[in-house]
């Protein structure tokens, strides 16, 4: 088995057809040149820790905006923060403090 990047092969879909068959066209046409590259497969591995990577990227990505949205909704109130996650951290533990003053 031996796998052809899809922008290798995106070069040979006739009149932009998004379909099955035209795909299918496109690979055997993109097989059939000669010089054509081909990718490596991947152990399980290898795909394990490019998913490690991919959910962590996704984490920090998620981090990143709700710090933004809580600038943001803060914001709307008067309230500005400096940028940076440690000041939204710091905000956090103030806002502790000053809920645990008020139920006491």
């Amino acid at each position: 088995m031996r796998l052809i990047p899809p922008s290798y092969v995106k070069p040979y879909v006739r009149r932009g057809a998004k379909n099955d068959a035209a795909d299918a066209a496109a690979i055997c046409e993109a097989v059939s040149r000669p010089g054509m590259g081909f990718v490596p497969i991947k152990s399980e591995q290898d795909q394990a820790f490019l998913m490690l990577h991919r959910a962590r990227d996704l984490l920090v990505r998620q981090r990143t905006m709700v710090a933004c949205a809580i600038r943001a909704h803060l914001a709307e109130y008067g309230l500005i923060i400096p940028q940076g996650r440690h000041r939204i951290d710091s905000l956090a533990i103030a806002f502790e403090e000053v809920r645990e003053a008020m139920s006491d």
